[in-house]
């Protein structure tokens, strides 16, 4: 995250002052999608020309084509296009409800809101009501950090009986899980993870600086974001460098500029961390995450981004126009004090962290760590719905397969949230949220960006609408 929480507050009140309150939809009637290719995310094969009949949001059949559609039911023809489950994006921060809808247009259906907010807990209630136009939510509680939090606004948990306080109110809140960070003290984090357990609400997040991976997958953390800690844990000299990480991560709300003399410190961390990585270290740290159940997120896509800052190329990216206003002004990097005293070196090391980041990951899928797709929306130049595609392709560059790539935000996502029940693939039962391609993304993942139409709660948005969703988005952010 990297957008203040005061210009995220002021969003969320733009964001209430515009809000129609919406009244719940009728029931979209029935209709059948027909001759379409049916992708089977679980066994990563198609099964081709068959009809999938969609009633009362949910999908209630699947039969080889051949049978005309029931009377007074909508026949789509999808020869020659290609159903997948709808997508999740499991590492999202958004806060205007206005562009909701862009996240269904790019076919995620389903997000994990990483810091939550009162709001986002009713924009839940109307869109599972059907009164607004947006993907499911599962939502975090506002972050919880230690003292001289990382990000104003934070919910701050000082020492263990803050850290077990803190979990009982956000699960009398109503939030889905209780979302950690990086200055948290050890005893704060091991009260939380005990309280988690006992009360059962998962915890998530940042594996913080004073505490390992190892021991935070050892606490039961449900996953960890962005690979924090694992780099530290991996290195041959990790007691050093977690020392030094306490020292640099300890001081400095985000959002401040970085002195020129604390930034040699953070590329001599960098480069350290690099050459002292030992492969051995790391298989060991990845066994214990197969063994722990320890998902990870990786938000290659964010990663990226913060080492591309540099490139013209990759600032001027034409998705621009579906963002606010404010949000591209933030996302300009000659507007961020922290990069005022980042040299090109830096950006050049920020680059090779992130390749090893991406070498990390494709080696934690081979050992067996299950992987959940995430792109922390609303970072600089990750775009909300868009960039869940952007990330499916790093993960193939990883070394994912593209089916592995496709079950991080459908099937897999599905088990990570808890959800296999009623999503994450396309059997009878299952709620009715699909995406329709127009080319098979078993044989490139990129297809996922092919969209010809998206059904959300049983409701089909043919290319039109979703165009018409778009171009809502990009009006807005022109006020």
């Amino acid at each position: 995250m990297r957008q203040p929480p005061s210009y995220w507050l002021a969003l969320a009140a733009l964001s209430a002052s515009v809000a129609a309150q919406g009244t719940p939809a009728a029931a979209p009637a029935p209709f059948v999608l027909t001759h379409v290719n049916v992708v089977d995310v679980a066994a990563g094969r198609v099964h081709p020309g068959q009809d999938v009949t969609i009633r009362d949001g949910r999908i209630a059949s699947i039969a080889p084509s051949g049978k005309a559609a029931p009377a007074g039911v909508r026949a789509i023809d999808g020869t020659g296009k290609f159903l997948i489950p709808g997508l999740t994006d499991a590492h999202v921060h958004w806060y205007d409800e206005r562009y909701l809808g862009v996240f269904v247009a790019n076919g995620v259906t389903s997000v994990r809101l990483m810091w939550g907010f009162p709001m986002h807990l009713e924009w839940r209630k109307r869109i599972d009501a059907g009164a607004l136009l947006g993907p499911r939510f599962t939502i975090a509680s506002p972050i919880v950090d230690g003292p001289n939090p990382v990000w104003p606004g934070s919910v701050v948990a000082a020492d263990a009986a803050a850290g077990t306080a803190v979990v009982q109110q956000m699960k009398r809140d109503g939030y889905d899980f209780v979302k950690v960070y990086s200055r948290l003290p050890r005893d704060a984090f091991f009260a939380i993870a005990k309280a988690s357990k006992d009360l059962g609400i998962p915890f998530a997040g940042h594996v913080p600086s004073q505490v390992s991976a190892l021991e935070a997958s050892d606490a039961g953390q449900r996953s960890i974001e962005h690979n924090t800690g694992v780099l530290t844990a991996a290195s041959s000299a990790e007691t050093q460098l977690r020392e030094e990480g306490i020292r640099l991560l300890s001081g400095g709300e985000a959002g401040r500029g970085i002195p020129i003399e604390r930034r040699e410190a953070l590329r001599k961390f960098s480069e350290q961390l690099l050459s002292t990585f030992d492969a051995s270290k790391a298989a060991a740290l990845y066994a214990r995450f197969v063994k722990n159940g320890t998902w990870m997120c990786p938000t290659l896509t964010v990663l990226r981004s913060m080492a591309s800052l540099d490139d013209a190329a990759f600032t001027s990216d034409a998705r621009l126009k579906y963002v606010p206003k404010q949000i591209r002004d933030s996302w300009n990097p000659a507007n961020d004090p922290r990069n005022a005293t980042k040299t090109a070196a830096d950006y050049a090391l920020d680059r090779r962290v992130f390749r090893k980041h991406v070498e990390i990951v494709g080696a934690m899928k081979k050992a067996g760590v299950p992987i959940v797709a995430g792109t922390d929306t609303l970072n600089p130049f990750v775009f909300p719905g868009f960039s869940l595609h952007d990330e499916l392709a790093l993960l193939v560059e990883a070394g994912l397969t593209p089916a592995e790539a496709l079950r991080s935000a459908t099937l897999d996502a599905a088990a990570f949230l808890g959800t296999t029940a009623s999503n994450g693939t396309i059997d009878a039962g299952k709620n009715a949220d699909l995406v329709l391609l127009e080319a098979n993304p078993l044989e490139d993942v990129k297809n996922t960006r092919r969209i010809a139409g998206v059904v959300a709660r049983g409701r089909f948005l043919d290319r039109a609408e979703l165009d018409s969703v778009l171009a809502a988005a990009e009006k807005y952010s022109k006020e």
